[in-house]
């Protein structure tokens, strides 16, 4: 059981002395009904809400998002709208984005409040292979597919990136499949080889594909079969 006032203040800005004005203004429910009382005791499950706005959630929360260009990957910007814009959901302070995306490459983008999960998906050790679609500005010859698969060295450092997948879907354009995230991996690998991305369409992060029918902009709740998949071996 926990009082009402440190409950609040625990997740909100408020002191105690506001979360009281708060309640007596009858702006503070426990399970829909008003409470004004802030020493009342409540439970950990109770829903509580501060001028309708959910203040704790029953449990974590993991969203999928086709990100569209133009948006950055951040809890704020002063010059661009982010990827938290795009969602409706209470409390979006709480969310963060796990592995993130360039301002003009698109496509899928993980959110969460969960850090250890986060946590997961952008460790190395855990799998979470990345597959990305890519447009080229000039056409690219079967060689690339072993170089990709050796390793690419990138200008200013001091190893070869680990092997990459690299499928060769037209002329210009290909899925290309990577272990780590090196800054600008992608890009850097293809500028490596004289060529440079046009395009860039994030499809997967480990176990979990964008869904085909998400519009950008749009976003889904994961289902617990792709939450589960984090941490597991990357199909």
């Amino acid at each position: 059981m926990l009082r009402l006032d440190k409950a609040i203040s625990q997740v909100t800005d408020l002191s105690r002395a506001e979360v009281k004005r708060a309640a007596k203004q009858e702006r503070i429910t426990v399970n829909g009904v008003a409470v004004t009382d802030p020493s009342s005791k409540i439970l950990e499950t109770d829903v509580l809400c501060l001028d309708d706005e959910i203040l704790n959630e029953a449990g974590p929360r993991y969203f999928m998002l086709n990100k569209p260009l133009g948006y950055v990957c951040a809890t704020k910007d002063g010059e661009h709208p982010t990827v938290l814009d795009l969602l409706d959901e209470p409390n979006k302070q709480k969310l963060h984005i796990a592995g993130r995306l360039d301002i003009d490459t698109t496509g899928l983008v993980l959110i969460t409040d969960d850090g250890q999960w986060s946590h997961r998906v952008t460790s190395p050790r855990h799998h979470c292979d990345k597959t990305y679609y890519a447009l080229l500005a000039e056409p690219i010859d079967d060689s690339a597919i072993e170089k990709f698969a050796k390793g690419i060295w990138l200008n200013n450092e001091k190893k070869r990136t680990k092997p990459a997948q690299l499928e060769i879907l037209f002329r210009n354009e290909v899925r290309v499949t990577i272990s780590e995230g090196r800054y600008h991996q992608v890009k850097r690998m293809f500028a490596a080889l004289d060529n440079r991305v046009l395009e860039l369409n994030r499809e997967r992060i480990g176990g979990i594909h964008l869904e085909e029918d998400l519009e950008q902009g749009d976003y889904r709740l994961l289902t617990p079969e792709e939450i589960a998949s984090v941490g597991s071996e990357s199909p």
